[in-house]
């Protein structure tokens, strides 16, 4: 049996002379990447530099959209209309998806970041005006999103997305598959081992353990590691070594087009 997975990171979230992550380490370890596009973190100068370090080292790049939250980091829920996330949605992905371009390159994927991605995951509103702003930009773009947020798949599956879905190496759950409030003790993940060992038992048996012991049944075809984190290149570095001693295939869903 062919056992594969994608590795995914969320970078390119420096902004003028403040420097979040280590993309340049991180991206030696991934196979695809979800780039800020400017309104939780990245500028035009961060995004150019970041998606041409990509390209140039063949990892597949992806739109990483958020709320307009600056300051909060995009992990802020706002009160917006389904017309204003939709243009939101679309003004963010050309952007980025013009650096990309510039490069040579194609778009592979969007992912949305923070707060818009687990309100997406349970808000029907929010999560049909995201589906339907990169159906409209772009219907051949796979749409990543929370393995555990059946509302955010249907949606993509109707606005006709082809849905990659997407578990959590450095994160905690929760018994019900959410994800463990990033305010809580032992909401990260930060030993490279730890992640590593959730990952290859996600691959090899389609489960993970949830903080209070509970086993989720879960399939995904894309796992992510935060690249704001603080063990981040480690967790990378950890979990492409431990799936290549496992013979998991570390490939690219979201480029060669396989459904999720």
């Amino acid at each position: 049996m062919d056992l594969q997975i994608d590795i995914n990171c969320d970078m390119g979230e420096s902004f003028g002379n403040y420097v979040m992550g280590q993309d340049a380490e991180i991206l030696n370890h991934v196979s695809s990447a979800n780039i800020a596009c400017g309104f939780h973190a990245g500028d035009p100068v961060v995004m150019a530099k970041t998606v041409q370090l990509a390209v140039q080292k063949g990892v597949a790049v992806g739109a990483h959209p958020s709320y307009p939250d600056l300051q909060g980091f995009g992990r802020r829920k706002m009160d917006m209309t389904p017309d204003e996330i939709e243009a939101m949605v679309i003004y963010q992905i050309g952007a980025l998806d013009g650096f990309v371009r510039a490069n040579g390159a194609r778009l592979t994927h969007v992912k949305a970041h923070g707060a818009l991605y687990n309100v997406a995951a349970q808000d029907p509103a929010v999560a049909r005006a995201y589906a339907r702003a990169v159906a409209r930009y772009n219907p051949e773009l796979a749409f990543v999103c929370l393995a555990t947020g059946p509302m955010i798949i249907e949606e993509g599956q109707k606005a006709g997305l082809r849905v990659v879905r997407e578990a959590f190496a450095d994160r905690a759950y929760n018994a019900d598959g959410s994800l463990v409030n990033r305010r809580l003790a032992g909401s990260m993940l930060t030993d490279p081992e730890k992640s590593a060992e959730q990952v290859i038992r996600l691959v090899r048996q389609g489960e993970i353990v949830a903080i209070d012991g509970t086993v989720l049944k879960l399939k995904a075809d894309t796992v992510c590691i935060h690249g704001d984190g603080p063990t981040a290149p480690a967790i990378a570095r950890a979990l492409k070594e431990r799936l290549l001693q496992e013979s998991i295939r570390i490939s690219v869903p979201v480029w060669e087009g396989q459904p999720a």
